[in-house]
């Protein structure tokens, strides 16, 4: 039976009247510092939990709880007979019921400007211990931290006088998985104000839930979005949808892979995607020549598939979006006049990512790929190509034009699934080849894809070429440029076949593998 309620709370969201419907079905209740001075400005008779221990806050309030008559109460066993009779003796009385919700460490180091100091003063101690310890005792002792649970406590107190033992399982649940979550959110802060980015030996990492979805990649499997605590600059998941259907997993998967690709451009840039791979990617003057370069390059395979900018979208621009079936435009704005043209589609998902142009390399980030019982966890692949440490293989120099599109092409090859081959002119993605199990085959299909718009084009290659075979293609097509990591053992037959061709080929000595 609920008799007997302890009560103290940081977010004091419904206390005050959950609190006064406690009192009236009988329950005694204890409370400390500003819960208790509000509980009884509110009318509610509240026994502070210093007249319980007999001993008065100190050092600020940081010790109030941590005391026997508090802990014995919570922890005891009420079948064990010695238990009870330990009570008894030290005149404890049980506690039945907590009601407490911890200093709110993750909204303080979300303030801008905050100090380390401010930020370990607001870590929790006697509250994870008391909501720990209540858990642990969950067949005896009921906890609960969020206050939207209070209404349906109180139903089943006025029912039954008590809690049931699934509810406690329940809540149980909620306060371990809650305090595992508030310490790895204060050891991740600890870890970046210590500049540690080693990999730890224990690797505590924590999300919250961002929405829950229709379904997965399959119909048949269930979904959900989580997101960083602190969402980083730049993604997704601090997108604004302004119009359109709710996002599905697979829309996140694509939208994601798109705005990571078009956040390696500082021009007027769009990518073009699908199924996690760029079917077109285009760089101009104007977003609307941008937009086009993109669109042009696939106009097949972008069909139901995803458009990421990296400046504002204007009415021309959306006019032309209009004309075929798009699922998603995420830009870092719409015009007013591009939103209402845009919005004449009732299905298509708008989503304004106002960091769209934040990169990557700007911040602290690692991937991580789920293995059945375990992770991969690296640094994310965000390396630059530097002009100067560039090594030219060939007796041919690429010339400038030629530059501006090897250096574009690496880009999009980065974000293409291994093995990747890309053919790029004039700023203007025209054949991908993704995810083959040899690099000839997506050669192959670019330059299928890509057809008279192969001659004058380079080549980017996500990794070395093990034959020679590729550069053979490539010449066959009129490439006449190329871009790759070198590091073969047969690199040498892949420059001769280029010298042979006329083909400029560069060495990056970085790869772009992305499985």
């Amino acid at each position: 039976m609920i008799k007997r309620a302890l009560i103290s709370v940081s977010d004091k969201t419904g206390i005050v009247e959950f609190a006064k419907k406690l009192e009236e079905l009988g329950v005694e209740i204890l409370s400390t510092g500003g819960t208790a001075k509000l509980l009884k400005e509110s009318g509610v008779s509240v026994i502070p939990v210093s007249d319980v221990t007999g001993f008065p806050e100190i050092l600020d309030g940081r010790v109030k709880t941590l005391h026997p008559k508090i802990h014995g109460g919570i922890l005891a066993v009420r079948e064990n007979k010695e238990h009870m009779n330990q009570l008894n003796e030290l005149n404890i009385k049980p506690i039945d019921l907590l009601v407490i919700n911890l200093y709110p460490f993750k909204e303080t180091i979300k303030k801008e400007g905050i100090t380390f100091e401010e930020a370990i003063e607001n870590i929790d101690i006697g509250g994870p211990t008391m909501i720990r310890a209540a858990a642990k005792n969950h067949q005896d002792v009921a906890v609960v931290i969020n206050p939207e649970r209070y209404s349906s406590i109180l139903e089943e107190i006025e029912q039954t006088g008590d809690i049931s033992l699934k509810t406690k399982r329940e809540l149980a649940l909620e306060v371990f998985s809650y305090t595992a979550h508030y310490d790895a959110l204060i050891a991740d802060y600890l870890r970046k104000q210590l500049g540690r980015c080693e990999f730890p030996e224990l690797f505590t990492i924590t999300f919250e839930k961002q929405q829950e979805l229709r379904y997965g990649e399959n119909p048949h499997q269930k979904a959900c979005f989580y997101r960083e605590v602190i969402k980083p600059r730049g993604s997704l998941v601090r997108a604004e949808q302004l119009h359109g259907k709710e996002l599905s997993f697979n829309n996140i998967n694509d939208a994601n892979a798109a705005v990571e690709l078009v956040k390696e451009f500082t021009q007027p840039t769009v990518v073009g995607l699908k199924h996690t791979n760029p079917c077109g990617v285009g760089s101009g003057e104007t977003v609307y020549e941008a937009y086009k370069k993109a669109f042009e390059a696939d106009p097949v395979s972008i069909f139901g598939g995803i458009f990421a900018f990296n400046r504002p979208v204007d009415k021309k621009t959306a006019e032309e979006i209009n004309k075929i079936f798009i699922e998603i435009v995420v830009a870092p704005d719409f015009e007013p006049e591009a939103l209402e043209v845009l919005k004449q589609k009732k299905n298509i998902r708008l989503l304004r990512l106002e960091d769209l142009q934040y990169s990557t390399r700007e911040q602290e980030t690692l991937d991580m790929k789920r293995v059945a019982g375990g992770l991969l966890v690296q640094e994310a692949d965000v390396v630059d190509l530097d002009k100067e440490k560039l090594k030219v293989v060939t007796e041919k120099e690429p010339d400038e034009r030629e530059w501006q599109d090897l250096f574009f092409g690496w880009k999009v090859v980065k974000h293409v699934k291994s093995n990747g081959i890309v053919l790029v002119k004039n700023l203007q993605t025209v054949g991908v080849g993704p995810g083959q199990v040899n690099r000839i085959w997506p050669t192959k299909y670019s330059i299928l894809q890509a057809g008279e718009k192969a001659r004058g084009a380079v080549l980017a290659s996500d990794a070395f070429f093990p034959f020679a075979d590729v550069v053979e293609a490539a010449a066959e097509a009129g490439i006449t440029a190329i871009i790759q990591p070198g590091g073969s053992i047969r690199d040498k037959e892949s420059i001769e076949a280029a010298n042979a061709a006329g083909i400029a080929m560069v060495f990056t000595g970085i790869r772009h593998f992305k499985h």
